[in-house]
């Protein structure tokens, strides 16, 4: 979320993989450029961090230099259920630290945002067409509310190694691992300022709740925070029904600037 998200980031994230022992960073970007959107600087300057692989959400789209660079940058998911011919791709394959071959699968909801293409059915297209030595699979789930993203959860649970929700920018505390291997929590949280409303500052919010009229919103400041979940993965273990890693936990990991 703004350049306080940025910010810890840089300062953080490679002591949290280094001291964790992490093989694989994901993080969803889709706010990084001011709040709104992302750009081709910011892509370059996460990807330098150490994440790996940048999923989105509604705001994908907010800056238009984006646009071009999207289809270049494979790295940069966007939801794989906006309709066919949009820039970018909603899923990405890779080779983790340790070896092991994953995917990312970036996905969003239809309740209360724009109306696309089914995610449950997308979902099942994709996970379709992975080849069988997929090990790790990561669906984020970018939605408003909380039912879309836990039915998704029971949705793939032996499907996937793990569903985490996105959007909110709220963390939720109801991280853990389903019957068939999947974990699962309803939303990630927000690195960024946690001093203001979702990340904005929260003199105009209130404001814009006061008298409703349009108003500038810019990033908060103060409270910065690194939201985060560790997954563990069972690589010794027997696989999920689709052949795929387990879960072994799920962990929620908060992190401050100072």
């Amino acid at each position: 979320m703004g350049s306080p998200g940025r910010e810890i980031v840089r300062e953080r994230l490679a002591d949290l993989v280094s001291q964790k022992k992490i093989d694989l960073v994901i993080a969803n970007g889709e706010n990084s450029a001011s709040g709104f959107g992302i750009t081709p600087r910011i892509v370059e300057e996460l990807l330098n961090c150490g994440v790996e692989v940048i999923s989105g959400g509604n705001h994908s789209w907010d800056r238009r230099e984006i646009l071009e660079f999207m289809p270049h940058e494979a790295r940069l998911l966007r939801p794989a259920n906006f309709p066919d011919g949009n820039p970018g791709s909603g899923m990405y394959v890779g080779t983790a630290k340790n070896g092991v071959k994953y995917a990312v699968i970036n996905l969003q909801g239809r309740v209360f945002l724009p109306a696309i293409d089914d995610p449950f059915r997308k979902v099942d297209e994709l996970l379709a067409n992975l080849f069988a030595d997929v090990a790790f699979v990561l669906v984020d789930m970018h939605a408003e509310t909380t039912s879309e993203k836990i039915a998704m959860g029971w949705y793939l649970d032996g499907c996937a190694t793990a569903v985490v929700g996105t959007h909110t920018h709220v963390a939720t505390a109801d991280e853990h691992v389903l019957p068939q291997g999947t974990a699962f929590i309803t939303d990630v949280g927000m690195t960024g300022p946690h001093g203001g409303v979702i990340g904005m500052d929260k003199t105009a919010i209130i404001k814009k709740f006061l008298d409703g009229l349009p108003t500038r919103f810019e990033v908060a400041e103060g409270d910065v925070q690194l939201n985060a979940v560790l997954i563990q993965t069972d690589d010794q273990g027997s696989r999920n029904n689709a052949g795929r890693l387990k879960a072994l936990s799920i962990e929620r990991v908060r992190l401050r600037i100072d």
